[in-house]
């Protein structure tokens, strides 16, 4: 398998990341793709990357939630970052208007300046959306003739929105939330409409836990050795192995990220 969605540089891992790493390896776990969110992040996930080679790699970027913190000088440093070995794609970026920790504008602006560096580095791009697809397709559509690949993380959307990416050759990617009985069963039927060369897998660890775990673990925190149970649910709802699957996916991500 292959998670292309880890969140390793979040302080819930900091006292034993090694032991979550190991976890992972036990469960044939190929390779993992850290998730920069923020430039403290970003730089965080780099580090980790460097004491795992070949195993862990890293996006660089800053998540909507952020995006009031977009300067110059904070883009420079992002420019820096983007040069390192590990990093495979640009983000975690896009909109996320269900919260608006920033506000719309902000998150916007941060937005098409993260996609431009994208295209000028020739970067995959990692992106969010949320209760903003009216305002995030167009911005992609802009860029479309630009980058190369492009994965909508975390995807929760319904069919129209999943079929907006899909004719625009975006990749999916499908985490914990497709285990959850409350809100991601809706899910299901549109696995199958997704192209197998275009589905991936991802934990977004330490968040969105799979409520299909038995037994319930005593900790809230996710973590990448969980991805066997987003993989068991869509193999389920695709009707075939999770061997399959796991096979395909993690080839999709080897192709996407160039690992």
């Amino acid at each position: 398998m292959i998670d292309i969605g880890a969140n390793l540089s979040h302080e819930s891992f900091r006292d034993d990341l090694d032991e979550v790493i190991s976890r992972a390896q036990a469960v044939s776990m190929e390779k993992m793709i850290l998730t920069g969110t923020s430039l403290i992040s970003s730089q965080r996930s780099i580090e980790i990357c460097q004491q795992y080679p070949d195993l862990l790699y890293s996006t660089v970027g800053l998540h909507p939630h952020e995006a009031s913190e977009y300067t110059a000088s904070l883009e420079n440093s992002l420019r820096d970052l983007l040069q390192h070995n590990c990093v495979k794609a640009l983000g975690e970026c896009g909109l996320d208007f269900n919260r608006n920790f920033s506000p719309q504008q902000d998150q916007e602006s941060a937005f098409i300046a993260q996609l431009n560096l994208a295209a000028e580095f020739s970067l995959p791009v990692f992106l969010h959306q949320r209760d903003a697809h009216e305002r995030f397709l167009p911005i992609v559509q802009n860029f479309r003739d630009q980058l190369d690949k492009i994965v909508v993380h975390c995807f929760t959307g319904n069919k129209d929105e999943l079929h907006d990416y899909l004719d625009m050759d975006f990749y999916i990617g499908i985490t914990g939330w497709v285990c959850d009985e409350r809100r991601g069963y809706s899910l299901h039927p549109l696995l199958k409409d997704i192209p197998e060369d275009r589905l991936m897998l991802e934990t977004d660890a330490p968040y969105l836990m799979p409520r299909n775990m038995e037994p319930r673990p005593a900790t809230r925190r996710n973590e990448p050795a969980n991805l066997t149970y987003v993989l068991d649910m869509v193999a389920r709802c695709l009707e075939k192995s999770p061997e399959t699957v796991a096979m395909q996916t993690s080839a999709n991500a080897r192709d996407f990220f160039a690992l």
